[in-house]
């Protein structure tokens, strides 16, 4: 490991300034900034809604071209689907439902990377398991569609 990376957080896929600037403390501290213990010392945005397996927040650096961006952060810190609850599932989706209802969304996707970073959190800054409401928007100018990186094309098996 580097001295700008950990088992926790992967800088390779931060997007903006601000963000590296934050990531790289993250490292230094050597935490997860998901757990409950450390959210708030690296997550400014507040926490709309939660249930027993899952907080609500607007996620802090957005994707190009949203126009909502929401995070669901597992309340335990768990990197792998095989590990959640299957009762969590439920309550992602029921409250998911409410903010997408509360917001008005008019459409968009829902979005969860889990396991080892070559395959499913290869796009992500947070090996924390976490989901995305993301709706895209569609009046801005550039009208470019969002990218959800999955699978590193760089750590093929066949090599």
């Amino acid at each position: 490991m580097t001295d700008t990376e950990n088992n926790l957080v992967n800088l390779k896929n931060v997007r903006s300034d601000e963000q590296r600037k934050i990531m790289e403390q993250i490292v230094t501290d050597n935490v997860c900034p998901f757990c409950p213990e450390y959210l708030n010392r690296y997550h400014k945005n507040p926490i709309l809604t939660e249930g027993k397996y899952w907080l609500i927040t607007d996620n802090q650096w957005p994707y190009k071209n949203t126009k909502h961006q929401l995070l669901a952060i597992y309340k335990t810190h768990k990197e792998h689907l095989s590990e959640l609850d299957p009762e969590s599932g439920k309550e992602l989706f029921e409250l998911f439902g409410k903010i997408s209802k509360e917001r008005n969304m008019s459409g968009g996707a829902v979005t969860l990377r889990f396991g080892s970073s070559p395959y499913g959190n290869y796009g992500s800054t947070v090996k924390h398991i976490h989901a995305h409401l993301i709706e895209p928007d569609l009046q801005n100018e550039e009208r470019e569609a969002i990218k959800f990186k999955i699978g590193d094309p760089n750590n093929r098996k066949d090599k």
